[in-house]
């Protein structure tokens, strides 16, 4: 891995996945809040 181009491309796609499970954990724990809060699924967009 000594070239520059091979450890940004590793690094953008390292940050997207941490990104998009970070996403998801956070729609699962709100979800998760709303339906303790008022006993119901959350509203859809």
């Amino acid at each position: 891995m000594e070239n520059d181009l091979v450890k940004r491309l590793v690094w953008s796609g390292l940050l997207a996945g941490v990104g998009a499970l970070t996403t998801i954990l956070a729609q699962r724990v709100a979800t998760a809040i709303w339906v303790r809060l008022f006993d119901e699924d959350p509203p859809d967009y």
